[in-house]
């Protein structure tokens, strides 16, 4: 642990993502308050704005992903952090002149520039971060990022409650430009193409696919981030009702079980930095455990009755989920070649989040057609089909051809 902290390339992207953690939740936060004022509450304009936040994952995620193995990793962060800062000055002038529409655009700019930036983060890890700290790296970055699932919302809402829709974008406009600054820090990255001809975008994301198709770990990841996204989405719209029905408290109390879970994200992730040794050794029966874990306590929440109980399983949930995460995204990092970093999670990661909003849109049917239990009970089965699915690469051959004649780890 200590040597990762002597990691230049580790602390800048750390000290990156933990400014534009900042800017999420100040970004977040402040538009919520700001589209509600505006729109006198009106709940299709809060749709709108969750829409515009993870549109686009979908639309532009294979493609960031595509021209980030393409780019320089380092001028395609700090020039990414810049331009959100500059898109958003843009829009705070627009604001500022009465155009409050505009304010859609700050979230519709920060989600697309970030599935740009996000692999080229992914590819420096790989490239400087050496293997035997790649858990302890990957914990830390989810720990963070549970610290601010936690203390985010209260700061983007003292943010904007305390300065205003102005400012709060004028403090997100800083904390991008910070990170831009930030990321100078880190060493030259030159994009290397092993001296061959440079081939077109299109034929690097079909090769990109192909890579995929080739590697068996690969494609069991891609089944796994499915169903953990369509048992999260099922459940995820149902929390307050499982707090109101089974628990029999006011629906405010949900915010307390929220943070419990985030609580557990935390605790996992510094769990998961920790023990990087012992987890990179039993990584095979890990993932497949937390799934089963994951799953029985999903069924537990809706059949308890106490709160305590309930309190509880979700601090667990969120520890064992983290667990997954890390060794998954891990795992994921070590055995994906550079050169592929990007297309990778630009085709495996929009899944779980197109499973969350499957799952979602499904939820409301199930409980009208089953009640909580069923809702709950399938989104438990789900994980432990999951689990099965899991414990399959365990058993995968050590190599699988892939797409460039090579062989891949599996």
């Amino acid at each position: 642990m200590a040597q990762l902290f002597r990691n230049r390339v580790f602390l800048v992207v750390a000290g990156a993502d933990l400014l534009q953690q900042a800017g999420i939740w100040i970004r977040n936060m402040a538009l919520l308050f700001y589209i509600m004022e505006q729109t006198s509450n009106n709940p299709a304009a809060v749709a709108l704005l969750t829409t515009f936040e993870y549109l686009p994952i979908f639309v532009f995620s294979l493609i960031g992903g595509t021209f980030a193995d393409r780019w320089n990793p380092k001028r395609t962060v700090v020039l990414g952090d810049a331009l959100s800062a500059a898109s958003v000055l843009i829009i705070l002038g627009m604001v500022a002149a009465g155009w409050w529409q505009a304010a859609f655009a700050a979230t519709i700019v920060s989600a697309v520039v970030s599935q740009f930036s996000q692999p080229s983060s992914a590819v420096l890890f790989k490239r400087h971060v050496p293997e035997r700290h790649v858990e302890a790296a990957i914990g830390f970055t989810q720990s963070m990022a549970a610290l601010f699932m936690i203390a985010g919302p209260l700061v983007g809402t003292l943010v904007y409650t305390r300065l205003g829709i102005e400012w709060s974008l004028s403090a997100l406009a800083v904390v991008f430009a910070a990170a831009s600054l930030v990321q100078l820090l880190l060493p030259p990255s030159p994009r290397a193409r092993d001296g061959g001809p440079k081939t077109s975008p299109l034929k690097d994301l079909r090769e990109g696919f192909r890579y995929v198709a080739g590697h068996r770990t690969l494609k069991i990841a891609a089944v796994m981030f499915l169903l953990v996204g369509l048992a999260s989405g099922i459940v995820a719209p149902l929390d307050v009702f499982v707090v109101m029905e089974r628990l029999g408290l006011q629906k405010e109390a949900v915010q307390w079980f929220a943070m419990l879970e985030g609580t557990g994200l935390l605790v996992g992730g510094a769990l998961a930095a920790g023990l990087s040794g012992w987890i990179d050794r039993h990584r095979g029966r890990i993932v497949p455990w937390t799934l089963v874990i994951f799953g029985i306590g999903t069924f537990i929440e809706v059949l308890s009755q106490w709160p305590i109980l309930t309190g509880c399983v979700r601090l667990l949930s969120g520890v064992t989920l983290t667990f997954f995460q890390v060794v998954l995204s891990a795992r994921m990092m070590k055995e994906v070649e550079e050169a592929y970093i990007g297309r990778t999670n630009g085709i495996i990661l929009p899944l779980m989040t197109g499973g969350l909003l499957v799952g979602a849109g499904c939820s409301g049917p199930l409980v009208q057609q089953a009640a909580l239990f069923g809702a709950y009970g399938t989104a438990a089965a789900l994980l432990i089909m999951c689990a099965l699915v899991a414990a399959r690469i365990r058993t995968a051959p050590a190599a699988s051809q892939t797409a460039t004649g090579g062989t891949v780890e599996g």
